[in-house]
C-alpha cells in the first residue's frame, strides 16, 4: 500500500498515472483504457447476378 508523502507538489493531468520510481523521482505514465471497441467499417456488398435455370 502506498503512502502520501506530500500534497500539491505535482500538477496532475487527467488520464495520467503518477508514481515514484526506484530512484525516488516522480514519474507520469498515460493510463491504458480498456473495454472500448472500435466501430466496424461498413462493407459494401457486391451485386451478385443469379443464373436463370434452364428449362428441360
Amino acid at each position: 500500500m502506498g503512502k502520501i508523502i506530500s500534497k500539491g507538489v505535482v500538477k496532475r493531468q487527467k488520464g495520467y498515472l503518477y508514481y515514484i520510481d526506484g530512484k525516488g523521482n516522480v514519474c507520469e505514465a498515460k493510463m491504458a483504457r480498456g473495454g472500448k471497441k472500435k466501430k466496424k467499417k461498413a462493407v459494401k456488398k457486391k451485386a451478385v447476378k443469379k443464373k436463370a435455370k434452364k428449362k428441360r
